[in-house]
């Protein structure tokens, strides 16, 4: 009703005493207008008061009279309002008061109070576009930490966040197909109704987008209103601020309206007529009834059909995390052991457990496990989505048969010729409307694929689980599925028919019965396969799972009564999967795109292909995913992808992803799907122990074998692994922590690990971590533990004396039945305490066969890899013409004139390059490098490499036989046989390099002028052939390259015998002297292989000769 004048129209006040005196005074307006902004086709008949009938009566009447008239008026009007919200209310309560989980009006309903389980609703960030398929979406959203969130409760979806001060007009709720976006407006609207919430809202008008989507005429707002609400017809408008009203715009991603906020008009008059579309947008703009409140719900693809500047807050429905999910099952199940089985077997699928997030998948679920639990073996419960959907649609077509009892159906779960008509004309709905993009149909949509509107409304009424037909709000017929994953599942149903009964490819039909009639399924599968990378939002990522499930020979027994049989042999079954399989393969190698690559992974997955896992990391190592740096959330699908399989993965190497130190966080969850996880060199820190240490206490966990070396994780770090490592649920049998930062602080925490009877570590590496003697005390406490299991300790490059030796003697002695191999090597052990350690190798009482004390010496006890300096000099034989060393040949300058070397078969003729005259292999060498300038190539080289002309066969780390690191002002990126990647880390003019050859490891580190190591990369391989450290140099970007000079009187300048030299047991107690001299040079050698390597020794021929 329009008044003019002050209005008093607050929920309180409708229901005061009407005979309140309190009368605020009225504007100077004429009481004319008041009257005749009343309905006249229904006088309001005031009790007492006449009705006036010309306006020369209303001139007549003083103030007074005007005042009470005035004053009855607006006593009328909040007893109008008030009876009519209590009538909007009554028909909601009427309508929402009832659930229908899947079920159309044809079938039973259950009390919303009686089935509603609390959804997980949070900020959503943005209402940008998400263009990710909604079960990646959901896969995302499962991951995410729900004790770093605020959950907000439906029915306080308006109420300003913490540290928000604007007040809330518009809200945008985000959320995928069937997550609970529209069952937590009816929860919202029933309470309303019901009195319990939200009570200073005078009205609540739902306006589904699916209804609005009939509105081809024009209405007024008010007009619209009444359409929904006949009730509304007492009232002329509601734009009074004092009445609050919220308008909740349900399924804007089904909007079919152009929704044209830039060119519509404006509109500001409640009772002006115009399209639909136009009051929409000018409501939703504020426009129309600026003081209403909008709730706005929609899948996150259409979220930015509005614009941003429109909604005050976006928030995002996640589903059911773990606890609601079993909340729901226990609801729905009225047998509880039934429900705990139920709950059983979807935790042990990883798909179901992620697809139950979302609400509808738990009824289906539900609905099939109910029925298989009772009566199926444990090997035909489904596991996979393809399987689940398969059992939905038998299931519904035997309720059906029993339901309507046909007289010629004996057998309920045979299909008989109409079921399988029905299904394959619901089939073929399914997949033209998903090339649409489409969820729900109208009547022309039936009509355009060839369905009689009355058969549709057949269909519904037999087969009401898989397709709804509802009635809108004005009892407009509405269609859709139960869920898009039956939509996405029936039309891969129709897709796989097509290619079996009609011999035609949907994604290419043809009229030519000879190409029909050469159509395999395999063809089928690469087409669908094309098409589903193409498509720019994944639309077609579920389609194809379920196309390629559906092509087991297994899934298709399952179907054979729907299916057409083509008489196909189980191994021509297996052909066909083998095809498809290494087609999807190929497009691994190929796709750029990691999202895709992502569901081409879950494809292999439905196929059953979960062994070809591990292969497809052979693949990713050379392939995209490797040349890109992978976003965090790309990093959490393919965690999940891996985790989603069944198989279990032999090895998980964390580095063959390139990603920020956030994407190793977001993949570390992985291994507790692995038996080996290699995380080396992955900046890990403490922080990511966290992650680890539950991990390591999964149940069942299959991890055996964890590799952190180079990463620093430190004491602290150490300290959380310890707590996972003594669960009695904790599996690790191998603890490689080698170069981790570790000092004696964490060796009491390890001591601990070594002394639980639940632990089960069979080798720990330590190696090259500063515990010092007093560190080696504290771990030799746990080793002379009779609980102690350990076989293998490496405590190499320890900065261990004599002391800690004696003590490890010691421990020894009192456990003596366990340890088998310790190596001690680079450290100072002394001959008196290596001698006890030696003793033990003889002693038949003790354990030990292995003992390795080899590059032992003062020298060791250098704390860090400065321990390990080696002298390099550059060869000039190597150097390219351009290039002059200086500084006894440790410095090399890039010049302008050529000069005259002499011809050399080693020398670089194009490329400004040199090397090194030193040889490295069989042991562990460090040096640093300054370059003056803003790039240079640091790498190392084998002797064979190309020296003439510019092809990559010549350019270090631009082949197998070299590998570089780029150094540049803007960063690092390491090179090898022509591939690269970016290595982030602290940029600094000055470069270690650290060589472990005998393991393999090739490591760079940024060293500031602090002298503080920070990791940069370590590259694994398996060395064959002594290294040559070598130089690049661009004339335009530096001018010189220097090796640095380490201040230490113990440097390398000498040959240390090479290999893994190990003490072993005999007679007299020999060593073994394996593997090439470690530095190679001109130089002749004595026969212990020591020198004496002056820095102007002058070049003598090589004696190691490079093989072809």
């Amino acid at each position: 009703m329009s008044l003019s004048g002050e209005r008093e129209t607050t929920a309180t006040k409708m229901t005061q005493d009407t005979s309140s005196k309190s009368v605020q005074k009225p504007r100077a307006e004429s009481p004319t207008t008041i009257l005749l902004s009343m309905k006249s086709d229904r006088p309001p008949a005031f009790s007492q008061e006449p009705l006036l009938d010309d306006n020369k009566e209303v001139e007549s009447l003083d103030s007074e009279d005007v005042l009470k008239i005035t004053h009855n008026l607006l006593d009328r009007r909040s007893q109008t309002l008030l009876t009519v919200q209590q009538d909007i209310k009554a028909k909601l309560k009427h309508k929402y008061q009832h659930i229908s989980e899947g079920i159309g009006h044809h079938g039973n309903q259950s009390l919303f109070k009686d089935i509603y389980t609390e959804l997980y609703i949070t900020e959503g960030g943005s209402g940008g576009l998400n263009n990710e398929h909604e079960v990646r979406q959901i896969e995302m959203a499962s991951k995410k930490q729900t004790t770093q969130e605020t959950p907000i409760k439906c029915n306080d979806i308006f109420k300003p966040l913490p540290g928000q001060d604007k007040p809330i007009r518009t809200v945008l709720t985000k959320g995928i197909a069937g997550i609970g976006k529209t069952v937590s407006v009816q929860k919202v609207i029933l309470d309303w109704a019901e009195g319990k919430a939200n009570q200073d809202v005078h009205f609540m008008f739902p306006l589904p987008f699916r209804d609005l989507n009939l509105k081809k005429d024009q209405y007024s707002l008010m007009q619209l209103l009444s359409h929904y609400f006949p009730e509304m017809k007492e009232i002329d408008s509601i734009e009074d601020v004092e009445t609050k009203t919220d308008f909740i715009l349900d399924g804007l991603d089904e909007c079919r309206l152009p929704l044209d906020f830039k060119n519509n008009e404006k509109c500001s008059d409640v009772t002006k007529t115009t399209s639909v579309d136009v009051l929409l947008t000018n409501l939703i703009e504020g426009n129309l009834l600026p003081s209403a409140l909008l709730w706005i719900t929609t899948r996150p693809a259409a979220a930015n059909q509005i614009p941003p500047e429109c909604v005050d807050q976006v928030t995002e429905v996640r589903g059911f995390n773990d606890p609601q999910k079993e909340e729901y099952f226990r609801k729905k199940i009225t047998d509880q052991k039934l429900a705990n089985e139920i709950i059983k077997h979807i935790m042990t699928s990883r798909s179901l457990q992620i697809m139950c997030h979302i609400p509808v998948f738990c009824w289906i679920s539900a609905t099939v496990l109910e029925t298989m639990l009772k009566v199926a073996e444990k090997n035909e419960v489904p596991k996979t989505l393809t399987q689940m959907c398969s059992h939905f649609t038998l299931i519904q077509i035997i309720v059906k048969n029993r339901k309507y009892n046909k007289a010629t159906e004996t057998n309920p779960k045979e299909l008989s010729q109409s079921d399988k008509e029905l299904i394959l004309k619901l089939a073929k709905l399914a997949f033209q409307q998903l090339q649409k993009g489409n969820l729900i149909f109208y009547e022309e949509d039936l009509r355009e694929c060839g369905l009689d509107v009355t058969e549709a409304s057949e269909y519904s009424a037999l087969c009401t689980e898989i397709f709804k037909e509802e009635s809108g709000l004005y009892q407009e017929k509405i269609y859709s599925f139960v869920h898009l994953s039956i939509q996405e599942f029936l039309a891969a149903v129709h897709a796989l028919e097509s290619c079996l009964d009609k011999k035609e490819n949907v994604f290419s039909p043809t009229s030519d019965d000879e190409e029909k009639e050469s159509i395999k399924l395999s063809d089928l599968h690469r087409r669908a396969v094309d098409q589903a990378l193409k498509s720019e939002n994944g639309h077609l990522d579920m389609f194809l799972r379920f196309l390629l499930g559906l092509s087991l020979e297994s899934n298709q027994n399952l179907l054979r009564g729907l299916l057409t049989q083509t008489g196909s042999t189980t191994q021509s079954h297996k052909k066909t999967v083998k095809r498809t399989v290494r087609y999807l393969s190929d497009k691994i190698k190929e796709e750029s795109s990691p999202e895709r690559i992502i569901n081409l992974f879950h494809c292999l997955n439905e196929l059953g292909a979960n062994s070809l896992v591990e292969d497809m990391q052979t693949s990713l190592r050379s392939g995209t995913l490797s040349e890109t740096e992978l976003k965090p959330d790309q990093c959490s699908a393919l965690a999940y992808l891996l985790l989603m399989s069944e198989e279990v993965l032999e090895e998980f190497d964390l580095k063959t992803y390139n990603t920020s130190e956030k994407g190793y966080q977001r993949l570390l969850p992985v291994v507790r799907t692995c038996k080996r996880a290699l995380l080396a060199g992955c900046k890990l820190t403490y922080e990511s122990c966290e992650t680890l240490t539950l991990a390591l206490q999964t149940p069942n966990s299959p991890l055996r074998e964890l590799d952190l070396s180079y990463n620093d994780l430190g004491d602290r770090g150490v300290e959380l692994l310890c707590v996972g490592l003594t669960s009695p649920l904790c599996n690790i049998q191998t603890l490689v922590l080698g170069q981790c930062g570790l000092t004696e602080g964490c060796c009491s925490d390890l001591a601990s690990v070594l002394s639980s009877p639940n632990s089960q570590l069979k080798q720990l590496e330590l190696r090259d971590n500063d515990l010092q003697d007093s560190g080696v005390t504290l771990l030799s406490a746990g080793l002379e533990d009779p609980d102690c299991k350990l076989h293998t300790l490496g405590l190499s490059g320890c900065l261990v004396t004599e002391e800690g030796c004696a003590v490890l003697s010691s421990a020894l002695r009192s456990n003596p039945s366990h340890l088998k191999e310790l190596d001690l090597s680079y450290n100072h052990p002394g001959d008196s305490a290596g001698g006890l350690l030696s003793a033990a190798l003889v002693d038949p009482t003790y354990k030990l066969t292995k003992l390795n004390v080899d590059h032992g010496g003062e020298c060791r006890l250098k704390s860090g890899l400065r321990k390990y300096a080696c002298h390099l000099t550059l060869d000039p034989n190597t150097a390219n013409p351009n290039l002059i060393l200086s500084e006894g040949n440790r410095k090399v300058t890039c010049v302008v004139e050529k000069q005259h070397y002499e011809d050399h078969p080693d020398r670089f003729d194009y490329l400004y390059q040199v090397l090194c005259r030193e040889g490295l292999s069989g042991g562990r060498y460090y040096w640093e490098v300054e370059r003056d300038g803003s790039m240079a190539d640091i790498g190392v080289v084998y002797k064979g490499m190309k020296r003439k002309g510019w092809e990559d066969a010549s350019w270090i780390g631009g082949n197998r036989e070299s590998r570089c690191l780029l150094c540049s002002h803007s960063g690092y990126r390491f090179y090898h046989d022509g591939v690269n990647r970016i290595i982030p880390g602290p940029v600094s003019n000055r470069v270690g390099v650290y060589l472990d050859w005998p393991a393999g490891t090739l490591t760079f580190y940024s060293v500031p002028s602090s002298g503080t190591l920070t990791h940069l990369y370590t590259e694994h391989t398996t060395f064959t052939e002594p290294l040559y450290p070598g130089f690049g140099i661009s004339f335009f970007a530096v001018t010189s390259v220097t090796l640095c000079q380490i201040d230490d009187q113990h440097i390398q300048r000498w040959v240390d015998h090479g290999g893994e030299s190990w003490i072993k047991p005999g007679p007299e107690n020999t060593r073994d002297h394996g593997g090439e001299s470690c530095i190679k040079s001109g130089l002749e050698k004595t026969p212990d292989g020591l020198t004496d390597a002056y820095e102007d020794e002058p070049d003598l021929s090589p004696l190691w000769a490079p093989s072809d």
